[in-house]
C-alpha cells in the first residue's frame, strides 16, 4: 500500500512537471524576423551598421528619402547603407512598415536592383502588402510587368486595397481577360477614385481614345504610360525619375563640362570618377599661369584630388586658406568654403593658418543646431548608421543641390569620424565641385 502511494506521488509529480515544462515552452514567443538583416550586396559596411542608431530617426528619415531628391553624394550614401544587410536599430528592423519604407527609399534613390534583390530574399512577401507593394513597384519601374503581376497574384493579405485592385486590373488586361479587368477597374474606382489612373486605364480598356497627358507618379502609372505609347517625360516622382535616369550602385559622379582649359578638363575627369586621369593631367600642369584658370582654380583642383584620393596634406589646405584671406570677395568665398571642407576631412593646419581660418565667414549652415549636434555625437561615438541617417536627413531637407557649405562640412566631419570615410570624401568632392 505504501509502495502504491509512493508510485502515485511520483507519477503525479512527473505529470505536474511535464505540464509546467509545456507551459514554459508555450509562453516563449518566437522573435519576429529582422527585415534589415537581409541585404542586397556587399557594401563594405559591417553587420553592426545600425548599432546604437535611433529607430525613431530611421522612421523619420526613410519617408523623406522616398519623397525628396538628393545630391549624387547623398544618393550614393543612401544606396550604400540601405542595401547593407545588418540588424535594424531598436525594434525598427522587425517593423514591416519600416522595412517597406527602406525598400521604397532605395528605389527612389536609384537602387531598383538592390531593392529587388532584397525582396527576392525576403520570406513571407505574400503576407505583407507593404513589402509586396515595394516589390511590385520595383518590378514595374524596371520594366518587369510580369514580375509585378506575379507578386500581385501570390498576395494573400491586403488584396482588396486600392493599389492591388488597380494593379490587378492592369495585369488582367495584359493577360487578355478584359471582362475581369473592367470589373476590377470599376471596383478600384468605386473604392478610391483616382482620376489620373482612371483616364490612363480607361483608355487602355477601351483600346483607344485620348488617354491625356503621361503620368510618372509611381511604377503603375509609368507602366501604363509606357504601354499606351505616351512620351515618358515631364514631372516625375523621385522613384520614377531615378529609374529613368538609370545608374547603379556605384560611387557618386557629377556631370560637368570639361573646359575651357586643362584645369577644368581635369576637374571634369575627376567628377566622372576618373581620379587617375585627373592626377595625370594635374602632373602635367606647371607654373601659376594656365590657360582658362586662376591660382584659385588650381588650388581647388588640388583640393579635389586630395579629397578624392583620401590624402589630405597641409600644403593644399594652406594655399586655400591663403586665397581665402587675400583674394577678391567672390574668390575669397569660394576658397573659404573649400578650405572648410578640406579641414573637415582632417587636413592639418599650422598655427598661422588656423588663425586665418578662424576668421572665415563664408560658409553658412541651415540645419537645426540640435540635428548638427546629434551628427557630431554620432561621429564621436562611432555610430555609422546613426551618422548616415542624420547626414541624409540634412541632405533631404537641402534637396538635389546638396547641403549648405557649413552643413556639408559638418556632414563630412561626422561621417569620417563614424568610419564612413568613402562617403565623407564624396560629400567633400561634391562641395568642392560646387565652388569650382
Amino acid at each position: 500500500m505504501i509502495g502504491r502511494s509512493i508510485s502515485l506521488a511520483v507519477l503525479t509529480a512527473l505529470v505536474l512537471a511535464s505540464q509546467a515544462s509545456a507551459q514554459a515552452v508555450e509562453v516563449a514567443p518566437l522573435a519576429a524576423p529582422d527585415f534589415f538583416s537581409t541585404g542586397a550586396r556587399d557594401t563594405g559596411l559591417p553587420p553592426e551598421l545600425w548599432r546604437g542608431a535611433s529607430g525613431q530617426t530611421m522612421r523619420t528619415v526613410l519617408p523623406l528619402l522616398a519623397a525628396k531628391p538628393l545630391s549624387p553624394a547623398a544618393q550614393a550614401l543612401a544606396r550604400r547603407v540601405l542595401a547593407t544587410g545588418a540588424a535594424g536599430p531598436d525594434d525598427a528592423g522587425r517593423d514591416a512598415g519600416v522595412a517597406g519604407a527602406r525598400v521604397g527609399a532605395l528605389i527612389a534613390q536609384g537602387g531598383v536592383k538592390d531593392a529587388a534583390a532584397i525582396l527576392s530574399r525576403t520570406a513571407g512577401l505574400d503576407q505583407n502588402p507593404v513589402l509586396a507593394q515595394a516589390g511590385a513597384e520595383a518590378a514595374l519601374l524596371s520594366g518587369d510587368d510580369d514580375g509585378a503581376c506575379a507578386i500581385s497574384d501570390k498576395l494573400v493579405a491586403g488584396r482588396e486595397e486600392a493599389y492591388w485592385l488597380r494593379l490587378r486590373a492592369y495585369c488582367q488586361l495584359k493577360a487578355g481577360n478584359s471582362g475581369a479587368a473592367q470589373l476590377t477597374f470599376d471596383l478600384a474606382q468605386s473604392q478610391a477614385r483616382d482620376p489620373v489612373y482612371g483616364r490612363l486605364m480607361g483608355a487602355k480598356l477601351a483600346g483607344g481614345g485620348d488617354p491625356g497627358a503621361p503620368s510618372l507618379r509611381n511604377g503603375l502609372d509609368y507602366a501604363l504610360t509606357r504601354n499606351l505609347g505616351l512620351p515618358v517625360n515631364g514631372p516625375a516622382a523621385p522613384a520614377v525619375a531615378a529609374a529613368l535616369a538609370g545608374g547603379g550602385a556605384g560611387p557618386a559622379t557629377w556631370p560637368i563640362e570639361g573646359g575651357p582649359g586643362p584645369v577644368k578638363a581635369a576637374m571634369a575627369a575627376l567628377a566622372a570618377g576618373d581620379l587617375a586621369t585627373a592626377q595625370t593631367m594635374r602632373a602635367g600642369l606647371t607654373g601659376d599661369t594656365l590657360p582658362g584658370a586662376t591660382i584659385t582654380d588650381l588650388a581647388l583642383l588640388d583640393a579635389m584630388i586630395s579629397a578624392a584620393s583620401g590624402k589630405t596634406d597641409p600644403q593644399t589646405l594652406d594655399r586655400l586658406i591663403e586665397r581665402g584671406a587675400v583674394a577678391d570677395p567672390k574668390t575669397r568665398a569660394r576658397a573659404q568654403q573649400a578650405a572648410l571642407l578640406l579641414a573637415a576631412l582632417g587636413a592639418p593646419m599650422s598655427p598661422q593658418a588656423r588663425g586665418q581660418f578662424a576668421s572665415f565667414t563664408a560658409a553658412e549652415a541651415k540645419a537645426p543646431a540640435a540635428r548638427a549636434f546629434a551628427l557630431d555625437q554620432a561621429g564621436a561615438e562611432k555610430l555609422p548608421g546613426e551618422a548616415a541617417l542624420l547626414a541624409l536627413w540634412i541632405s533631404a531637407d537641402a534637396g538635389a543641390a546638396g547641403p549648405a557649405a557649413g552643413d556639408r562640412a559638418r556632414i563630412v566631419r561626422g561621417l569620417k569620424a563614424a568610419g564612413l570615410e568613402t562617403d565623407a570624401r564624396a560629400f567633400a568632392v561634391e562641395g568642392l565641385l560646387a565652388v569650382r
